[in-house]
C-alpha cells in the first residue's frame, strides 16, 4: 500500500459540499465574566458526514475562509461588519437562530444566556473545525470544556455576533 501526498495552490473558490460538510451542531453558553456574564454559541461538525470526521472538518474550514472568518486566534467584530453573511437572530419566547451559508439552526438557549443576550446585544460565536467530541450536546460543562480546549481554540472562527431582533419586539 502506497499513499501519496500532493499540495497545489489555487485561486478557485471551492464551496462546501453538504455531504462532506455533515451535521453540524450548534450550542450555547453563559460563563461569568469580571464584567459580567458572557453569552456564546459554539458551531461545530458532528463528523457524520459521507466521507467521515476529516471530510467535515475540512469541508467546515473551507466555509470558514471563504467567509473570511480566519481561524488564527484573531476575533472578528461583527458588529463593525453589517455585511457579514453570518447572523443571530433572538426570538422572543426563548429561541435563537444562528444563520450562514449551509447553515441555519434553531437552538433554545438558557435563561442566563438570554438575559446575558439581552444586556449585550451580541454573543461571542466560536465556530471549530474540529468535530465535537462529547456525547451529550445539552451538557453545559461539557460544552465548555470542548469549547475552550486547545485544541478546538486553535482550529476556530471567533466572531462577536451582534444579534438581530425581529421589528416591534
Amino acid at each position: 500500500m502506497t499513499s501519496q501526498t500532493t499540495t497545489s495552490e489555487t485561486t478557485e473558490t471551492r464551496i462546501a459540499r453538504s455531504a462532506d460538510l455533515g451535521s453540524i451542531a450548534v450550542m450555547s453558553w453563559a460563563r461569568e465574566a469580571p464584567e459580567g456574564t458572557v453569552p456564546f454559541l459554539l458551531a461545530c461538525p458532528l463528523g457524520d458526514g459521507d466521507k467521515g470526521p476529516g471530510a467535515g472538518s475540512a469541508a467546515v474550514a473551507q466555509m470558514l475562509d471563504s467567509l473570511d472568518l480566519p481561524r488564527d486566534g484573531q476575533l472578528v467584530d461583527g458588529t463593525s461588519r453589517p455585511s457579514m453573511p453570518v447572523t443571530l437572530l433572538v426570538v422572543p419566547g426563548g429561541s435563537a437562530v444562528l444563520t450562514m451559508p449551509y447553515v441555519n439552526a434553531q437552538i433554545t438557549p438558557s435563561e442566563a444566556w438570554q438575559d446575558a443576550v439581552a444586556e449585550r446585544g451580541f454573543a461571542c460565536l466560536i465556530f471549530t473545525t474540529r468535530p465535537w467530541t462529547g456525547e451529550d450536546t445539552d451538557d453545559p460543562e461539557a460544552i465548555a470544556a470542548f469549547a475552550n480546549a486547545e485544541e478546538t481554540l486553535q482550529s476556530a472562527a471567533k466572531v462577536v455576533l451582534p444579534v438581530r431582533s425581529l421589528r416591534g419586539h
